[in-house]
């Protein structure tokens, strides 16, 4: 595979992970509602932390060196992930 098929295979991929994570956080209902998408951009956010929590527990599960970062990192990403779910939903 060529340098140039792999850089448009990776950002294809975080386009599409964009685009799922805008669908999943209700992109549709501010148009049907005639609201702002505050909601949607920030619902945007708190999934892509979660993401980036849970990528860093599979690099802690393959890692041989930075085992215990990598572990804190995506625990603590994933705890803010959930902090910021909480507080939207107005339980904090």
């Amino acid at each position: 595979m060529s340098k140039s098929t792999s850089k448009v295979i990776t950002g294809f991929k975080y386009v599409y992970l964009t685009a799922f994570f805008a669908l999943l956080a209700g992109f549709f209902h501010p148009l049907i509602t005639n609201t702002s998408f505050d909601s949607v951009v920030i619902g945007v956010i708190v999934l892509f932390v979660g993401l980036a929590g849970g990528i860093l527990l599979y690099k802690a599960a393959i890692s041989e060196k930075r085992k215990t970062i990598f572990l804190g990192g995506g625990f603590g990403l994933i705890a803010i992930s959930l902090f910021y779910i909480f507080q939207l939903t107005g339980r904090v």
